[in-house]
């Protein structure tokens, strides 16, 4: 232990607590004598001090603080002594500093209690040190500026104006380390779905990890060690690389970094595809050929280059111009049909396989030509069948009851259809209105209006519409009411 060691009281308020139990009444003697009035307390004889505990056993040599402390224990009645601290833990241990705490003992004394002393004996002294000058008024104490690698053990004793109880000793030694980071992987973003290499390009991995001290890396690729003699490994402070300068299909798989610290570790795992283009279709046939058209007919390739295929892309190419044009592309079935081909031309098909590396290097080629033959038609007229058309009238929209105002013009509507085109009379209570000037009479395209101008109560009626034809007659009628205007 390098530096000096500081002793800085927890701020959680133990001090009061062991303020009020300093203030309780004095505690009888244990032994009560049958009449009900106290024995005298025996006062341990100096020729036999009490023994030591087993944490004064670890530091044997260290006699000298003991030593005050075992004669003060003697000196002091045993109920004016406080009785050991009790629950002495550990709390926290840094690289520079630790935290202790204990409870206060079950008996503090009659007299004044005064605090506690917290002692440390480094690995290898023989001597107690004091951390805290005086006694202080806290169960709870951080020990500042320890230096790394330093181990000693701890021990607290309460103090009261009768000397210092029997210490209590942590079980186990002290060890100021560096303090441990657990380790953690950062995975890149577009590391974490598949990374897609093609064969021949370089693969170079280079991922994040974090811990303290350095963590110890390693790689695994689908379970096993990876081959020393194809990848590369470099572990630095803060990442790993593995490199591949020539990636090959049998590269792909998973590969998993574990980073391993003591007894922790983490892990991360990178998956990699390693493709190339696919082989052409294995065959190709021409099924049949039929007036423009042709229909194909092929199988996958057997290599399909470690990657789905994306479909396939067919071309085409007459004989007289030797020239190749895409006529689908990316086309998933295995069988197809050719529209729209000259007549008159003879016909080579091929078909190239895809993936994510592209086309294949060479294509699937039909062995035989299609050819585009000029079809023979026969024109075979049917005979023409006259339709007759005619027809007798008939009212399709019939005339509407109609109620009009005096003064103003109205119209009365209804359509009809007949061939040849029928004759149409309007009539007014079984009278012809025919060349009435009050009366207009239109027919157009099968609808007959009668528009009567400004209508009087007289107007008010019955009135007929008769279609008549060679074939036949029909006729419609409704009422019109004309309502006279109110007087006042």
């Amino acid at each position: 232990m390098t530096g000096e060691v500081t002793a800085e009281p927890s701020a959680d308020g133990p001090e009061e607590k062991a303020s009020e139990l300093a203030k309780a009444p004095p505690e009888p003697s244990e032994e009560v004598a049958a009449s009900g009035s106290p024995r005298e307390e025996q006062v341990p004889q100096a020729t036999k001090p009490a023994p030591p505990s087993e944490g004064d056993k670890r530091g044997a040599g260290g006699r000298g603080r003991q030593r005050e402390l075992t004669v003060a224990f003697i000196l002091s009645p045993l109920s004016d002594v406080p009785s050991a601290p009790l629950l002495l833990t550990l709390e926290d241990v840094s690289d520079s500093s630790m935290t202790v705490s204990w409870e206060p003992p079950e008996r503090l004394g009659r007299l004044g209690f005064q605090g506690y002393v917290l002692e440390l004996l480094r690995e290898g002294a023989l001597e107690w040190v004091p951390v805290n000058a005086r006694p202080m008024m806290v169960t709870q104490q951080t020990v500042r500026n320890l230096a790394l690698g330093d181990k000693f053990l701890l021990r607290v004793a309460a103090v009261s104006l009768a000397g210092a109880g029997p210490p209590a000793v942590l079980d186990q030694p002290v060890h100021i380390r560096e303090a441990i980071e657990p380790p953690k992987i950062r995975v890149p973003r577009h590391l974490r779905q598949t990374y897609i290499r093609q064969v021949g390009e370089t693969v170079n991995l280079q991922i994040p990890f974090q811990g303290n001290p350095k963590p110890q890396a390693s790689w695994t690729h689908n379970g096993h060690a990876v081959d020393s003699q194809r990848v590369s490994v470099r572990t630095g402070q803060q990442d790993s690389i593995l490199f591949i300068r020539s990636a090959q299909r049998s590269d792909s798989g998973c590969y998993e970094l574990t980073v391993r610290l003591e007894d922790q570790e983490a892990k991360a795992t990178v998956h990699i595809l390693v493709t190339e283009r696919p082989q052409p279709p294995s065959s190709i046939r021409l099924l049949d050929v039929w007036g423009c058209n042709a229909a194909l007919q092929w199988t996958p390739p057997q290599d399909t280059g470690n990657a789905e295929l994306l479909g396939y892309t067919v071309q085409k190419a007459d004989r007289k111009t030797g020239q190749w044009f895409t006529v689908l592309e990316r086309y998933h079935p295995t069988t197809c049909t050719i529209s729209d081909l000259i007549v008159g031309n003879s016909y080579s098909f091929r078909v190239f396989s895809e993936n994510l590396c592209g086309l294949s290097a060479s294509a699937a080629v039909t062995k035989e030509l299609a050819h585009i033959q000029k079809a023979v038609i026969t024109d075979k007229p049917k005979g023409f069948v006259e339709r007759d058309f005619l027809e007798a009238p008939s009212f399709t929209q019939p005339l509407a009851d109609h109620t009009t105002t005096p003064g103003y013009s109205t119209q009365l509507f209804c359509s009809v259809r007949a061939s040849p085109k029928p004759k149409i009379i309007w009539m007014k209570n079984k009278v012809a209105i025919e060349g009435n000037p009050k009366y207009r009479a239109l027919s157009e395209q099968g609808v007959c209006t009668l528009e009567i101008r400004k209508p009087s109560p007289f107007d008010s009626g019955v009135y007929t519409c008769k279609a008549t034809n060679a074939l036949g007659e029909a006729s419609v009628d409704c009422r019109l009411e004309v309502k006279a205007s109110a007087t006042h």
